[in-house]
């Protein structure tokens, strides 16, 4: 093991624009990984998944995270090469997801060879597995290149273009329709060629944008980096442990849980009720709205039901469609409320302290869930969107409001955590303890996964708003929670994000 010097080498501030160019490619990433959460339980649908089964297709999104990133993670720690420490496993990762996103909305040209609901699920997992192994080593990439008087404006940079990216993600189908003037609607067993061109163009979003973080982006060499964080460069015996047999690396890895930095086991608790209630929002916002405000019947959300028809209705064909192009509106409008405060974040978290600016985050976002029951139906509504007009059910409008809330609440989840917690971690095992830390968003998605669709089949009928004031109920619980962590006494001073470096 890497032991700690007593002085390291004062690692250099970075120049504004070196810590924007490391988080850019997150800005693809999450075009992509939005482009999922806003569409896949849409293209699912069409590809036959029934309502409460949504959740356990979407399963497969925390099982990757749980999997891959720890393996990342350690391998990232492990891997010192010409390409460099983690760009390897970024652009490998955002090469396997845009092929995820070109294969999945075109299911249903496999329909000879497979079932596309299977086919579906299977570039579901392929996509989940990919954006995990991306993700992972760009948030320790953050913590390797920026010192720790940077670390809250680094990954509030990277909270702010991960929103801008969910932004133009969201919102791309509903552009491809209403200005384009693509097609939105699906047959059965068919995805909509508005969703396909989406798919298309977000994976070229994500190669280009990762490109350029990979390529700008000079990573330091071991003995530099070594100095900067005050570790020893490794013995050449130490190099071979990376060669240990399986149940040594396994007693290691246990090793590293039962060790791990009390913040990090606080922050778990916060994670649990603030994941839980995301992964709700992302399977069952589509079928809430198009319920609760465009009126459609669950039953048009029953497979067994649709077998019975001979075609889906065209009024209902259309509100769905509709329905599910003013989520993606929604979903842009939570990211860029969350790229807005994402500004602000880093001077707030410096006046208010981390932990009570984390807490007011969430309680917003818990209140603006439950608030969504508050807006049903109403009188046609002509939108302008600048870009074009819709018109769409007064309450759908209305729904823009507890955005404001979600959006907060998205902010801080993506970046007080990493703030709080890279200052409590050991610099020979950052990697690893951040993909350790993905435990703490996978398994609350793991547990909602399997038991939202039972509350909402047994509790509430099938009526999709009820589970979202419950997504609400959780994210509160996760505000409270906040002031059970204690922060390191390593933590810096936060900067204002957009301020000199």
């Amino acid at each position: 093991m890497s032991q700690s010097e007593p002085n390291p080498i004062q690692q250099p501030r970075l120049p504004f624009w070196q810590v924007w160019n490391v988080s850019l490619g997150f800005l693809g990433v999450q075009f992509g990984f939005s482009l999922q959460n806003a569409n896949a339980s849409r293209i699912l649908s069409d590809l036959g998944a029934d309502l409460h089964s949504l959740s356990l297709f979407w399963i497969v999104a925390p099982l990757m995270g749980l999997i891959v990133q720890p393996i990342v993670g350690s391998a990232s720690d492990r891997t010192w090469n010409r390409f460099g420490r983690r760009n390897p496993y970024i652009l490998f990762g955002a090469m396997a997801a845009a092929l995820g996103m070109a294969f999945m909305p075109n299911a249903g040209i496999v329909v000879a060879i497979v079932a596309p609901i299977i086919f579906g699920g299977v570039m579901l997992a392929l996509m989940d597995a990919a954006f995990n192994v991306t993700m992972q080593p760009f948030r320790a990439l953050v913590s390797d290149m920026v010192p720790s008087e940077q670390r809250t404006l680094g990954y509030s940079i990277q909270s702010l273009l991960i929103n801008i990216g969910a932004i133009f993600g969201s919102i791309l189908p509903f552009i491809l329709t209403n200005v384009i003037g693509l097609e939105n609607t699906a047959r059965a067993g068919e995805v909509a060629p508005s969703v396909i061109w989406a798919f298309y163009i977000g994976a070229t979003v994500l190669l280009g944008s990762v490109l350029w973080t990979v390529l700008r982006t000079k990573e330091y060499p071991p003995e530099q980096y070594n100095a900067y964080k005050g570790l020893h460069s490794a013995e050449p015996e130490q190099v071979g442990q990376s060669k240990a047999s399986l149940a040594k690396r396994l007693a290691g890895f246990f090793q590293l849980l039962i060790n791990m930095p009390r913040t990090m086991r606080q922050l778990a608790l916060v994670q649990f009720f603030s994941w839980f209630a995301l992964f709700i929002m992302w399977v069952y916002t589509t079928p809430a709205i198009t319920q609760h405000v465009w009126g459609v019947e669950a039953m048009w959300f029953d497979p067994a039901y649709l077998e019975t028809v001979d075609d889906i209705p065209a009024h209902i064909a259309a509100a769905k469609g509709a329905a599910g192009d003013w989520v993606g509106i929604l979903f842009a409008a939570y990211s860029l409320f969350a790229a807005l405060f994402s500004i602000v974040l880093a001077r707030l978290a410096q006046v208010l302290g981390r932990k009570l600016i984390y807490s007011l985050s969430l309680a917003l976002g818990g209140l603006g869930y439950i608030g969504f029951i508050l807006f049903q139906g109403g009188a046609p509504t002509q939108v302008d969107l600048l870009i074009t007009e819709v018109t769409v059910p007064s309450g759908a409008l209305g729904l823009l409001l507890p955005m404001v809330g979600v959006g907060i609440a998205w902010a801080a989840i993506l970046a007080m955590p990493y703030a709080i917690l890279s200052d409590a971690l050991p610099a020979d095992k950052t990697g690893v303890y951040m993909g350790i830390f993905n435990f703490t968003i996978a398994a609350p998605q793991i547990v909602s996964a399997l038991v939202a669709g039972l509350v909402l089949k047994s509790v509430f009928a099938n009526q999709a708003i009820y589970i979202l004031v419950l997504a609400g109920v959780s994210m509160l619980f996760g505000a409270v929670s906040v002031f059970f962590v204690r922060e390191s006494a390593r933590s810096e001073p936060v900067l204002q994000l957009g301020s000199a470096a």
